[in-house]
């Protein structure tokens, strides 16, 4: 069972054409297209999201896990 052919493609094609008519298919077609264009919008989106995630990751994995000691102040002796 392989990709399907000429003859199949034109046998689903009518049966669209039968259930739909002429004037719905540019109408679904436009749909799809819009949704496709959404979809493809939507999954850049995400991977956009993902990759800032992984560099945002990195750089907390990088930072030191326990913070620098303060310096202790002395206080300033006045001498009088």
């Amino acid at each position: 069972m392989g990709p399907i052919g000429i003859q199949e493609m034109i046998v689903i094609f009518l049966i669209i054409l039968l259930l739909f008519g002429a004037k719905k298919i540019p109408e679904l077609a436009r749909g799809i297209g819009k949704g496709m264009g959404e979809f493809k919008k939507a999954k850049e989106d995400f991977e956009h999201e993902i990759k800032a995630g992984e560099v945002e990751g990195k750089t907390e994995w990088e930072k030191p896990s326990t913070p620098e000691p303060k310096k202790e102040e002395k206080p300033a002796v006045s001498e009088d």
